[in-house]
């Protein structure tokens, strides 16, 4: 095993050990894929600022996320097939949140059903929603949440409509995977995940088959999927979930800031500045470039958090300073299962604490609830290609 210090490391090993179709899934954008790298690069054209001579002692990275502690101000992101990078991932990766104290967000396109992590788990896990166009089957999900006790739910607004994945395209993406010759020979070419998926039960949407009329296997379930995103998906919808659901709301998807403003109208509890980790509108805005419009549109009226791009501490860090609240790791965490299992995530939240804690105190603070654009240099190359003033 080679020496893993920051999360390439576990990209690379998951590359290895995730058959292709699955790997290229979770580390892929849509068209060009432009977005999908501005997400990632555009942090490193922050700049921070460096204080010497301060008192480093006692520092504190636990904060709070919609009302809840956490041990440190981010959740793992919502993802698909979770458990098709490692069999029963959704699980592994709750558990190692769990035992991390942040929290773990499991997507209505799991492997693993919300019954399944609630039975493998102890304390309650948020739950992300996709609105489909049978209403009975989403309001008889919100209540199986509900019934595991999910403390947070997050409604996910950016997908109305499918965003064209090359990759998945090419790779004829399925969960199953359709035993065809290249994807027997992709498998063929990852033992240890072969064996886990042998050893599992589970291998399709958990969430949703056997829970729709007439969807007892993948066959009727890829028809069913095809036609139930809802391209009417609209403001006015937020009510009737909030009345169904009762509990904390967070919107997910809000890259402008005029959306961020009905955000904070509809009365959910915080917005998630995101653009689907790239694989929406290619040619969009990073995630990190929108914050500050948004922090600036919004202020406190809502709660803001951030996903897109985060491959670091150092990038949650500026996260933070640039107004988000919490952060969302998506694609590190499922390069960690794919690499090492739950070991893997548990790994991935490590590195992001230490580099967080030391990035912190060279920057002179001592709490993370503390950093604002005080940290950030007003030289940064960033905030001159978006124009992005500084309140310092």
């Amino acid at each position: 095993m080679p020496t893993i210090v920051e999360i390439r490391d576990l990209k690379e090993i998951a590359r290895t050990k995730v058959p292709k179709l699955f790997f290229d899934y979770a580390d892929s954008g849509s068209w060009t894929e432009s977005t999908y790298r501005a997400n990632e690069s555009d942090f490193h054209k922050l700049l921070l600022r460096q204080k010497i001579a301060v008192d480093m002692t006692n520092r504190n990275l636990s904060s709070q996320m919609i009302g809840q502690d956490v041990a440190m101000p981010i959740a793992m992101a919502p993802t698909g097939l979770t458990g098709m990078q490692h069999a029963d991932g959704e699980i592994l990766a709750a558990q190692a949140c769990e035992e991390a104290g942040i929290p773990f967000t499991l997507s209505t396109m799991s492997i693993c059903s919300l019954e399944d992590v609630a039975a493998k788990t102890s304390k309650p896990f948020w739950f992300q929603l996709y609105v489909m166009k049978d209403r009975d089957f989403v309001s008889r999900l919100i209540a199986r949440a509900k019934a595991v006790r999910c403390s947070a739910l997050v409604l996910t607004f950016d997908l109305q409509i499918l965003g064209q994945r090359h990759k998945d395209l090419r790779n004829s993406l399925s969960a199953p995977p359709k035993l065809t010759p290249k994807h027997l020979w992709q498998m063929s070419q990852c033992p240890r995940w072969c064996l886990g998926m042998l050893g599992t039960k589970r291998r399709e949407f958990g969430n949703i088959v056997g829970h729709v009329s007439g969807v007892d296997d993948m066959s009727s379930l890829s028809a069913w999927t095809s036609q139930q995103f809802d391209p009417r998906l609209s403001w006015d919808d937020i009510a009737w979930v909030k009345e169904q659901w009762g509990g904390p709301l967070i919107l997910k998807g809000i890259l402008d800031p005029d959306d961020a403003r009905r955000a904070a109208d509809s009365g959910a509890d915080a917005l998630i500045v995101s653009n689907h980790g790239g694989r929406q509108l290619d040619g969009a805005r990073s995630a990190i470039a929108a914050l500050p419009d948004i922090a600036d549109a919004v202020g406190d009226r809502i709660e803001i958090h951030m996903d897109g791009g985060i491959r670091s501490g150092q990038d949650v860090l500026k996260a933070l300073c640039l107004g988000a609240k919490g952060v969302y790791l998506g694609r590190p965490f499922l390069y960690g299962l794919g690499a090492m299992g739950r070991a893997g995530v548990t790994k991935v939240i490590d590195i992001v604490r230490n580099e967080l804690d030391i990035t912190m105190a060279l920057c002179g603070e001592r709490d993370v609830t503390q950093l604002g654009n005080q940290n950030i240099d007003p030289a940064s190359p960033l905030l001159k290609e978006f124009d992005i003033p500084l309140d310092t």
